[in-house]
């Protein structure tokens, strides 16, 4: 079985057009990660608090960011897919993060094959609302957890993403390559 972050390219043009693999769902309040030594996508835990991830969530293979993780990718989609599902996407957005001190920032995405997002090339095509959402899911998932605090400290666009997809590829070749 082929291992989704060592084995699949970041992308097929990136970090213009980036792989996102697929861990948790839109809707849904299981938090999945995928392990790369099953290989396989296994429950890490159920939020605690009752919020639900505002579209699909996952990883960019080959991608390694300063939280010590693969860069995390939000990829705006109308219907949830499953986990491991593998999306080819287009960075819209990067949202800067805090997690219990740690820069934890998401790459803000849309799927390259929905006409619904031919439009939505940078973060200012975003709208107030969607950002909005986005922000308060994760300033908020963690709040029943005892001692985990989270912040959104505020919002980059498409070329910070790409930069920082960038940064995180240079920091996977520098650890595995």
């Amino acid at each position: 079985m082929a291992n989704l972050w060592e084995d699949l390219e970041t992308g097929p043009d990136a970090p213009d057009v980036i792989y996102a693999v697929v861990e948790c769902l839109k809707g849904e309040r299981n938090k999945y990660e995928y392990d790369k030594d099953i290989p396989g996508v296994v429950l890490d835990r159920v939020l605690h608090s009752n919020v639900h991830y505002p579209s699909d969530y996952g990883f960019i293979p080959q991608s390694y960011y300063d939280d010590g993780d693969p860069f995390d990718v939000l990829v705006l989609v109308e219907d949830q897919t499953f986990p491991g599902c593998v999306i080819e996407a287009r960075p819209v957005a990067l949202m800067e993060m805090d997690d219990d001190g740690e820069q934890d920032d998401k790459v803000i995405a849309v799927p390259e094959e929905d006409p619904r997002y031919d439009d939505v090339e940078d973060v200012d095509d975003l709208t107030d609302q969607q950002k909005a959402e986005i922000a308060e899911f994760f300033e908020t998932y963690k709040n029943l957890e005892a001692d985990k605090e989270t912040a959104v400290l505020g919002w980059g666009d498409a070329q910070a993403a790409k930069d920082a997809i960038e940064h995180a590829q240079d920091l996977y070749d520098e650890q595995f390559a």
